[in-house]
This record gives C-alpha cells, structure tokens and sequence, in this order.
C-alpha cells in the first residue's frame, strides 16, 4: 500500500506546472556598483537632480586627478543607520583606488559620506584632516547636492597630490544674514533713553553691592567647588588626539586588513574627525575640549581593536563609564568607577563643572555641564555621548541630520 500511495503521489508531481524561479532584487550597494561599471556618476531612479547639478559634480570629477564615484540616494532608515560604511561596502564591489561618495538626501537635505582609496605604497594627507582644517564646509549650502558633493571631491584631489585648495564659489555658501541699522530717529530716541537708563541702573547696582556684602556668607556653607580649568582639558585633549593618529597609522601600516579592521578604521577616522574638528571650531571652549578628548579616547580604543566604550556621563574627562547607574528619574547611565560609587552612596557627583551666568549681576557660577541648555550644544543634549552614540553625527553634519 505505502509503495502503490508513493507511486501516486510521484505522478501526480510529475504534471504541476514548474514555477518560474522568483529573482531577488540586487541590494542597493550591488545596484550601485553595477551602475558605477558605465557611469561613475550613480543617480537613483526615485530622484529628479537638475541637469546643472549633475554637470558640475561630473566637472569636478573629471579635473579631480584621481577616480571618484559618487551616488546620489534617497535617505532611508537603513542607509541612515549604515551610512558611515557605504564607502567601505561598494569599495569592497568595486575594488579600485579613489574616492568612493555616498549623498544622502533627506527630504531636501543632502549630506555626503566618503572615503579616499590610494594605490598599495602610496602616501598622502589624510582625508579627514583635509576637512577639519577647512572652515569654509559649514557654511556649504545643503539643499542641493552639487555644494557638498564637489567640495568633498576638492578635499579628495588635496589630500590625494597636495594641491591647494581652492574658495568655494558664493552660490555655494549660506547668504550672510542682513543686519538692519538703526535709523537716525531711532538713534536719536535710544541715546535719550540710554542716558536715562544708565543713571537708574548704576544707583541700583550700588544698592545691590553695598546689601551683598552686607550679608556676607551665610552660615554652615562651604566654598563652592571652581570650574574646570580648559587648559587642562585642551592639553589632554591635544595629546589623546596624537595617540589616536599613531594608532591609526598603525592599524594603516597593516598589509592586510579584515572587513572587522576596515570596519574599526573608519570609525576610529570618523570619531577622530569629529575631534579634530571640536578643537579648530571652538578652541576655547571646554565642552568643545572634552568632547574632542572623548572622541580621541574612544578613536585611540577601536584602531587598538579595543571594545567602544562611553565616557563617564557625570565628568566625560574622568575614566571611561565602567559601571551603569541609575541617577534622576531611573535614568540609567554610564559612570566611572568613583563616580559610581558616590551615586551608590545616594549623592550626586559634582560632576564637570563649567561657568555660567547667573543672578542678577550676571556673574559667573560654576555649574555641571548637565544643567546647561541641551540645544546649545551636542555635548550636553548627548552627553558627551554616554545618552545616545551619535555625537559625531551632530558634530560633522547637521542637526537636522540627526533628528
């Protein structure tokens, strides 16, 4: 019986019809590549880029002295998440030396991703040190893509032979914002005003000094702990950035390099980028100075092959955040080992203190860093990325990159 039911069954298969074999569409980065193969110049399908776009951006691939590919895609969650890897993907589809380009654009926002291949032996200025010495890329217009695309073209071909760098045009740059002047009427009225006005304020400072001191300090307070000092921030800043460059000219030096080390180079450049780029933006300012520390550490950790780690939320200059703690509303974050214990002991570290204004006379006050408003800087609305890891997306791009 079994014998006569198998032999059934087997003709019975025998006159289905066969199913045409379903074909999977290619993943965008083989798309990508396959187009690249004719036209170094990829569009996607699902984009309408002026003709006068494209031109300039092949213009300036053609004078580049070495090969680009560039690709313009439409942002995706996927690409957002993966962008800082695309380079890497279609180099490894292409396999030639030059400057592999991804734009993204995120409804009318376009921002670029890229990495310069050189020929086995050949040496030459790093791209990301091309583009933290140059401050005319943030003031590039975003919502088109020739801008971003041909400038980061330029960074390739100066890093590439050492030729200079050239101005970006004015059509390129955000327009300078206009500041209206006072016409004479309304100068004439404030002079007035002003005379009145500062009569009134100096009597009432007077008055506010004199009861101050009056006062004095109440008793049982303590001296209030100073503010860091930035020196000491920019030096160790500074000298962690150089151990993070001799450990990627080491991971560099290396023949052969697994797709886990090409994963860890580029993201130990992108965070020493990021650094770079806090210290010649804003040299003076100590949330600048212990971002870029934070930055060099964690670039230093993964050319080393070591794991990532986040800095310690209360004091990002302290060692990195070892242990996890729960502190303000169950909020669980990372924190060195001595913070962490005074947070056990049910107190608040005092944390990094920096000034700020405060009281009537506007002095300043050494305050955590956390108390700061989170709009004004990525360091604090992060962090110093111990909150959410995407402190050198708000650093080299945009805001509205990130959001």
């Amino acid at each position: 019986m079994p014998v006569r039911f198998l032999t059934a069954l087997l003709a019975a298969l025998a006159f289905l019809p066969a199913l045409p074999a379903r074909a999977e569409t290619p993943e965008l980065p083989d798309r990508i590549a396959a187009a690249w193969r004719t036209d170094h110049l990829s569009v996607d399908a699902r984009l309408a880029i002026p003709a006068t776009e494209l031109d300039r951006i092949r213009g300036a691939m053609r004078t580049a002295g070495l090969p680009v590919y560039v690709a313009l895609v439409p942002r995706t969650p996927y690409l957002a998440k993966n962008r800082l890897d695309w380079p890497t993907l279609l180099h490894a589809r292409i396999g030639e030396p030059g400057l592999y380009l991804v734009a993204l654009v995120d409804d009318n926002y376009w921002s670029t991703t890229a990495e310069l291949y050189r020929q086995g032996g050949l040496r030459g200025r790093d791209l990301t040190s091309v583009r933290a010495d140059d401050k005319q890329r943030l003031d590039l217009l975003s919502d088109r893509p020739a801008p971003q695309v041909v400038r980061t073209i330029q960074h390739a071909s100066t890093a590439y032979d050492g030729r200079a760098l050239p101005a970006v045009p004015a059509a390129d740059l955000e327009p300078e914002r206009p500041h209206r002047g006072l016409s004479v009427t309304d100068k004439s009225d404030r002079a007035v005003y002003v005379g009145l006005g500062i009569g009134g304020f100096l009597g009432f400072v007077l008055t506010l000094v004199l009861g101050l001191r009056r006062r004095g300090r109440p008793k049982g307070s303590g001296a209030s702990k100073p503010a860091i000092e930035p020196r000491n921030v920019q030096l160790k800043a500074d000298g962690k950035i150089k151990q993070a460059e001799r450990a990627l000219a080491r991971l560099d030096r290396r023949r052969k390099k697994t797709t886990r080390q090409l994963d860890q180079r580029d993201d130990a450049y992108r965070r020493l980028d990021a650094a770079r780029t806090l210290r010649a933006d804003q040299p003076e300012d100590v949330l600048a100075s212990a971002g870029a520390l934070v930055l060099a550490r964690q670039a230093e950790r993964i050319a080393s092959g070591a794991a990532l780690q986040p800095p310690c939320f209360f004091n990002p200059t302290h060692n990195p955040g070892t242990a996890k703690v729960e502190w303000s509303d169950d909020v669980e974050v990372p924190a060195c080992e001595w913070c962490a214990s005074v947070v056990r002991r049910g107190d608040t570290p005092s944390g990094l203190l920096v000034p700020a204004k405060s009281g009537l006379l506007g002095r300043d006050k050494p305050v955590p860093y956390w108390t700061l408003d989170p709009e004004d800087s990525p360091m604090v609305a992060t962090g110093f990325g111990a909150l959410s890891d995407d402190l050198v997306d708000r650093i080299t791009g945009r805001k509205e990159d990130v959001r």
